[in-house]
């Protein structure tokens, strides 16, 4: 998406060689044009799939998750981060590292929002280590649901993440590839 790589260019902070601060327009900010034009370019590339559901991890995903769905016409369900007290206690549960937080947290994802009949399509903003994909994933079997694939819209191809959900045989499409971070410059993966 050559929209989306210009933006990240324009706005997008190397705070290292390994992360990349994309708040103005994926983590803490929104653009709503941006964002549901990133939804119509996952919905058309997941169109054939027979999708019925859409599922990510909050919070940065919930945007872009959201166009997605929005676009194929079918609900979304997030998995939460954090336990409340109305949090179902037979959620399906995982726990797992934040690469960019630095700590452990758990996942949980109610039974009552995914079911074996329901075909899902993952939606996340970032896949670098591919630690929390790994776990909903993890909790999307466990579900007995099928996963249709996983939608991401920034893949950090030098990190190992994509690589090791691909060699799953699991379908990931990405709208924008980085290749480096080195010497704080935005190289992207033609």
């Amino acid at each position: 998406m050559e929209l989306l790589k210009q933006r990240i260019l324009e706005e997008g902070v190397v705070l290292s060689d390994q992360v990349l601060k994309l708040d103005a327009l994926l983590n803490h900010q929104v653009d709503p044009m941006l964002t549901m034009e990133m939804g119509r370019e996952f919905a058309g590339r997941f169109a054939d799939a027979g999708v019925t559901r859409v599922v990510t991890v909050e919070s940065s995903g919930i945007a872009v998750a959201f166009a997605t769905a929005y676009e194929m016409k079918v609900p979304l369900v997030f998995a939460r981060r954090k336990k409340t007290l109305l949090a179902d206690p037979d959620a399906l549960c995982e726990r797992v590292p934040s690469f960019t937080k630095g700590i452990v947290t758990d996942i949980m994802l109610s039974r009552q929002f995914i079911s074996p009949d329901d075909k899902v399509l993952f939606i996340d903003d970032i896949i670098a280590n591919g630690d929390a994909a790994r776990g909903l994933i993890k909790i999307i079997h466990r579900s007995g649901a099928e996963l249709a694939g996983l939608g991401v819209v920034v893949e950090k191809s030098f990190q190992a993440g994509a690589r090791t959900i691909r060699e799953q045989g699991i379908r990931l499409e990405s709208l924008v590839r980085i290749m480096s971070l080195s010497e704080g410059k935005i190289v992207f993966d033609e």
